[in-house]
């Protein structure tokens, strides 16, 4: 049943106003909806989505979500609407398309039309835990479980009174039944993710898939968050027993959320934050995990998450008859998820705030083989790689991806996300880790040894063991050999690492071949670089690689 076009009476239909805001849907337009259940709790939301057929409960009790055509984020569909609230804002090109502001009333007036006689589901929820930053959203949905989806990712409101008087200062629409008319809506094709920041409005039209009401939202706190002297950044963050914190900065698959999910650290989050000047801060309130080849033994935290009442599982295979998950299948996509809520991990900070980190690592996937495992960069290449964003794309993570890795630079590694020119965050970036004194690390979680499908992953124990040394002060000191190309220090002798591993060229059986792809990856960082001279200090520009 895609929508309760019969109109049955549903399992939480008497709830379905308990947690009415007063502020209802009237003020988007919409009107003569079927239903609308406001702010359902989890246990409410699975009972309607059994009831209407949208996905199915696996062993030990999370729902497993098909998401249909897109398993990855439609990133040519995204588009923003050029009006002049915030035209001299946004950094317009590929990844902040323009889309004219009478199209996108037209859209809206469609998707209005739409909606009528439907039934939808509403969560009130915030963007960001610090109070004094976070943003209240609306996320009205069209699938049940996108609806729980947005209760696991997004920061709750702790009252009924508070739910009641609730004001959205941004609303989602994830409306999967709506397809745009290219010839009429001017869009690349059916499927639309276009927001307005005159009109606090995103629509997403056409894709089932939930990351794109994650990523729409931390859009929004990438557009707000810097007008505030705030740092938004794509990256997990987790603090020591010793109370200095730590962020991960990388794109999908690069090890945000396995390396940042360590028991030894409180996590604060996964995926998205905030640096202001109290801290770090969460943006979400749950867990979106890459889930494909999940390892107990390797990641025994998020693969308990997988088999747990909550959680909701994206393309994961299953048996339908014990229901039990194959986390080793990619018949679906390789970019199979899991949303759990922050609490699900033991060892979640449960204030989801920070101090001031102390640390910051870069993550990329290097599908060249040819970057060392671990590299201390001065506050200039921390800058230059920060607007890098160098990684390889993994399969699945968007529309388009083959199985090959493929290269890729995304500013402030989320490119994607990022509405300023990258110069904005990297200046606020610059200034916050000059005032708190933070020391930065380039970490390759990619290949070694010959690039991908000659060489091998670098080994996660290995990287751990990298990363524990360089949180807890082991590597301050340490001799380092300055690397050829790219002029950054990477040390000798790591504990728990055989020394080889420090040394990548060694690892390849021609020497020869790994010289020539070394300075190969070095002329692409050159030529990328070179969009973002014009923005930033010489001493940036400088501080990338040589290969005269």
């Amino acid at each position: 049943m895609p929508n309760n076009l019969l109109n049955l009476k549903t399992p939480a239909e008497d709830q379905a106003a308990v947690l009415k805001a007063d502020y209802g849907l009237a003020q988007l337009g919409l009107s003569n909806l079927r239903k609308v259940y406001w702010n359902l709790p989890t246990e409410a939301l699975y009972e309607e989505v059994i009831f209407r057929g949208e996905a199915r409960i696996s062993h030990q009790g999370p729902l497993l979500a098909d998401t249909g055509q897109h398993t990855g984020r439609a990133a040519a569909d995204k588009a923003i609407v050029r009006e002049g609230t915030s035209e001299a804002k946004v950094w317009w090109g590929p990844y902040n398309r323009p889309m004219a502001p009478d199209t996108f009333d037209a859209l809206f007036a469609r998707l209005q039309g739409y909606l009528q006689g439907r039934d939808l589901f509403v969560q009130d929820c915030y963007g960001g835990a610090d109070p004094d930053y976070r943003l209240p959203v609306r996320i009205v949905t069209e699938l049940a479980w996108h609806s729980a989806f947005a209760r696991n990712m997004f920061i709750k409101p702790a009252s009924t009174e508070e739910y009641k008087r609730f004001v959205p200062e941004f609303t989602i629409l994830a409306i999967p039944g709506f397809q745009a008319t290219p010839s009429i809506d001017q869009t690349p094709g059916p499927t639309t993710i276009a927001l307005n920041f005159d009109q606090k409005l995103c629509l997403i039209g056409n894709t089932a898939y939930a990351g794109e009401i994650k990523k729409s939202v931390f859009t929004v706190m990438n557009h707000l968050l810097p007008l505030q002297g705030v740092l938004s950044m794509h990256c997990s963050a987790n603090v020591g027993k010793d109370g200095t914190s730590a962020l991960f900065f990388g794109l999908s698959g690069t090890g945000k959320t396995t390396l940042s999910a360590d028991p030894t650290r409180g996590l604060i989050g996964d995926d998205e934050h905030g640096w202001s000047d109290n801290g770090v801060f969460n943006i979400e309130d749950g867990c979106y995990a890459k889930v494909i080849g999940l390892n107990a033994q390797a990641e025994p935290q998020i693969h308990a998450c997988t088999r747990r009442f909550g959680t909701i599982l994206e393309n994961v295979v299953y048996d339908p008859a014990s229901r039990r998950i194959d986390l080793d299948s990619d018949a679906r996509t390789e970019n199979t998820r899991a949303s759990y809520p922050l609490d699900f991990i033991e060892n979640a900070v449960l204030s989801k705030m920070g101090p001031h980190p102390k640390h910051i690592v870069l993550l990329t996937c290097d599908a060249s083989g040819v970057m060392p495992p671990l590299a201390r960069l001065s506050p200039e290449q921390a800058l230059y790689h920060f607007i890098s964003g160098y990684t390889s794309k993994l399969a699945g993570t968007e529309a388009g991806l083959g199985r090959e890795p493929e290269i890729t630079f995304s500013p402030c590694f989320g490119g994607p996300f990022m509405v300023h020119h990258p110069a904005v965050y990297a200046e606020l970036l610059r200034r916050k880790m000059l005032r708190h004194g933070a020391t930065c690390w380039l970490v390759n979680t990619g290949w070694t040894g010959g690039p991908y499908g000659v060489g091998k992953r670098i080994s996660i124990k290995h990287t751990r063991a990298l990363l524990n040394a360089a949180l807890e002060g082991k590597l301050d000191g340490a001799a380092c050999y300055r690397d050829p190309v790219f002029g950054f220090d990477v040390p000798k002798h790591c504990p728990d690492v055989p020394d080889g591993v420090m040394y990548p060229a060694e690892s390849w059986p021609d020497r020869a071949q790994y010289e020539a792809r070394y300075r190969s990856l070095a002329a692409r960082f050159i030529e990328n670089f070179k969009k973002f001279e014009a923005e930033v200090a010489p001493e940036v520009a400088a501080a990338g690689p040589r290969v005269g």
